[in-house]
C-alpha cells in the first residue's frame, strides 16, 4: 500500500515553515535554516518519497564523516570508511531494518545517499571518499539537520511516526564556515532536541588540540551523546560500533528510543 501525498511533494522551505507553524521549530531555528538558501542542498539528501516507503513507522538513521584533508594526513581515510559501514551492517542484522532509511552527506557537501533503504545504500571506499576538503562543520552541521528536520516532517505530515538518529565526525574545529555559526547550529538541535523524538549525537576524532566536548556542547549537543576517540584504529572503531548499538536501540520502538534518549551512549 502507498500512501498519497496531499498536494504533492513541498520543497525543504515550506517543510520549514510547515515546521514553525506547528510549533517544532522555533523563530530561531527557522532563521538559521533559511538565513542563506540551502534548498537545493537540502533537496539533495531528501531521497525516496513518502508515498514510496511502506513502513507503518519510519528511522532515519544520518551520517556525516568528515573528508577534510587531515583524515588522510592522520591515516584515518580507511578506518573511516569501515565505521559508517559497520553501523550500515549493524542496522542491516536488525529486526527493524525494513523501516530504517540511511542518509550519508560528508562534512564538505557531496552526498552518497540520500535518505534510502538500508539494502540500496552505497557503503564507504576509496572510490567514493576522498578526504582532501577543508572543515565547514557548522555551515554543513545546519545543512545536514535541515535535511533531517525536513524528512521527519515530510512523514509526520503524513500522518506516519518517525524518529532521527544523527551523527556528526570531525577531527577538528570548525575552520570553514561563512554562513553559520555555533549558535545556529545549537538553535535548530535545542529544537530537534525539545520534539523528543530526534537524537543529534557527535564524535570528535582526537587532533591533538581540539577540545570537542566544548565544540559540541556549543553546537547543542548533550554531553551524554559525544564521543571522543583517541586517533587509534581501535578506538575510533569501537566509537563508530557504540553509535551503532545506539542506532539500533533507536530502531527498536517507542519504549527504547526514550530510555536511550535520556541515557545517552551510555544506555
Amino acid at each position: 500500500m502507498s500512501r498519497t501525498m496531499s498536494g504533492g511533494p513541498r520543497t525543504a522551505t515550506q517543510l520549514f515553515e510547515d515546521a514553525h507553524a506547528e510549533g517544532v521549530l522555533s523563530p530561531a531555528g527557522l532563521q538559521a535554516l533559511t538565513v542563506v538558501d540551502l534548498g537545493a542542498q537540502i533537496q539533495a539528501g531528501l531521497g525516496v518519497r513518502v508515498e514510496d516507503v511502506q513502513a507503518s513507522e519510519v528511522v532515519l538513521v544520518t551520517v556525516m564523516p568528515d573528508d577534510s584533508g587531515s583524515i588522510s594526513t592522520s591515516g584515518h581515510t580507511k578506518t573511516v570508511c569501515d565505521g559508517h559501514n559497520l553501523v550500515l551492517d549493524s542496522l542491516l542484522a536488525s529486526k527493524q531494518k525494513d523501516g530504517v532509511l540511511f542518509h550519508t552527506r560528508y562534512l564538505n557537501g557531496q552526498v552518497l545517499n540520500p535518505y534510502r533503504p538500508l539494502e540500496d545504500v552505497v557503503r564507504m571506499h576509496s572510490g567514493n571518499y576522498r578526504a582532501d576538503q577543508g572543515t565547514p562543520l557548522y555551515d554543513q552541521a545546519v545543512v545536514l539537520l535541515g535535511t533531517v528536520l525536513a524528512k521527519s516532517q515530510e512523514f509526520s505530515a503524513n500522518g506516519v511516526p518517525v524518529r532521527t538518529v544523527t551523527l556528526l565526525i570531525t577531527d577538528g574545529a570548525d575552520m570553514h564556515s561563512s554562513r553559520a555559526q555555533a549558535k545556529d547550529v545549537a538553535a535548530v538541535v535545542k529544537d530537534l532536541r525539545r520534539a523528543e523524538n530526534h537524537i543529534v549525537a557527535a564524535m570528535g576524532i582526537d587532533d591533538g588540540s581540539t577540545n570537542f566536548r566544548r565544540v559540541f556542547q556549543q553546537m547543542g549537543i548533550e554531553d551524554a551523546w559525544i564521543l571522543t576517540p583517541g586517533q587509534s584504529e581501535r578506538e575510533i572503531r569501537s566509537a563508530f560500533q557504540v553509535f551503532s548499538q545506539s542506532a539500533v536501540k533507536v530502531s527498536q520502538g517507542g519504549a527504547s528510543f526514550s530510555r536511550t534518549a535520556l541515557g545517552g551512549f551510555g544506555r
